[in-house]
């Protein structure tokens, strides 16, 4: 797809993902839109140098006129949906906060494309999450949604929207499922790649909140912009519209593996603190890629130990700056 010019909104462009999709749509060319609720001192807007590159609405996806107004005011083509409140803990600890975000918000603007007459396509951010626990791995698009914690059901209930969406009005719609996904600018540390590397620089015991057998599929942040970029070039297709598809690396990894590569990368000898006392959590959690390897000819570039380093490097340089 020819970004260039293009109006593109993409929610939660000031968080994690939604800021790394915003960055190459902008270096491709693409005026890019994002609605923000809360002014941050700092945010991913700031941290990747985006701030003066894209264009802020402020208000709330909770809010459907805001949603409306949006991409007919400013005539958005296509869609990538991101904003979600994100941290299982505070899940747990605030549901209801996090189903208004991450469900109503998404209504909001699925409704919203549905009655614009400029919208082209919408890319959703599911989650693995969304499978809870399964019988068997890995999982593929055809397991039931199964996610019965606050986040996990949140996302399964987003899912379940989305397709709804392409099923009762045709909206050109398409749903992510994403591994764990990785990389510089991640500033929630309460997550446990960027918490071990910033403990490392600082010469600190890592916290690991499992007992370091839970095992997940991590994908590095530039796999995981092309493979949103991919899904949106070809939303026109129709084997894709109405789709979900997984993206990950189908090479699962224990928590205390991933711990052992981060720490033999920095050349440190730091050993964690175990605290074994992690929640609605699931044990093991990976992913078949093969439809997305089919149908969209994807797959992703970087091994475990590339992207580890690259995100190592990104996170040494912020913290010399700050």
């Amino acid at each position: 797809m020819n970004w260039k010019n293009l109006p593109v909104l993409v929610t939660g462009a000031d968080g994690f993902i939604g800021s790394w999709i915003a960055k190459e749509l902008i270096e491709q060319g693409a005026e890019v839109y994002t609605i923000v609720r809360d002014i941050k001192k700092q945010s991913n807007l700031d941290v990747l140098n985006l701030r003066n590159k894209i264009n802020i609405v402020h208000g709330d996806l909770a809010n459907f006129d805001v949603c409306n107004r949006v991409l007919k005011e400013y005539k958005i083509v296509i869609c990538f949906h991101i904003a979600a409140q994100a941290i299982v803990g505070i899940a747990n600890d605030s549901p209801l906060s996090t189903f208004e975000s991450n469900i109503k918000g998404t209504w909001n603007i699925l409704e919203a494309a549905r009655l614009s007459k400029f919208i082209k396509g919408v890319i959703v951010a599911s989650s693995d999450k969304a499978y809870g626990v399964q019988k068997r791995l890995p999982y593929t698009e055809e397991s039931p949604l199964l996610g019965l914690y606050p986040y996990d059901a949140s996302k399964a209930c987003a899912d379940i929207l989305s397709r709804s969406y392409f099923k009762t009005y045709g909206l050109a719609v398409a749903v992510t499922r994403n591994a764990n996904t990785y990389g510089g600018a991640d500033l929630n540390f309460s997550r446990l790649i960027p918490d071990t590397i910033k403990s490392v620089i600082n010469n600190q015991n890592p916290i690991i909140r499992s007992d370091g057998t839970p095992e997940r599929d991590y994908m590095y942040i530039k796999d995981a912009v092309n493979a949103y970029l991919k899904l949106a070039s070809n939303i026109n297709r129709k084997d894709v519209q109405g789709e979900a598809f997984n993206f990950g690396t189908s090479k699962p990894i224990s928590v205390l593996e991933l711990y052992n590569k981060i720490i033999n990368l920095m050349g440190k000898k730091i050993k964690p603190k175990i605290l074994g006392n992690a929640k609605n959590e699931i044990d093991k959690q990976y992913l078949s890629i093969e439809k997305a390897k089919r149908v969209l000819k994807w797959q992703p570039k970087y091994s475990i130990e590339q992207g580890l380093r690259e995100t190592i490097a990104w996170y040494r340089q912020f913290f010399k700056k700050n």
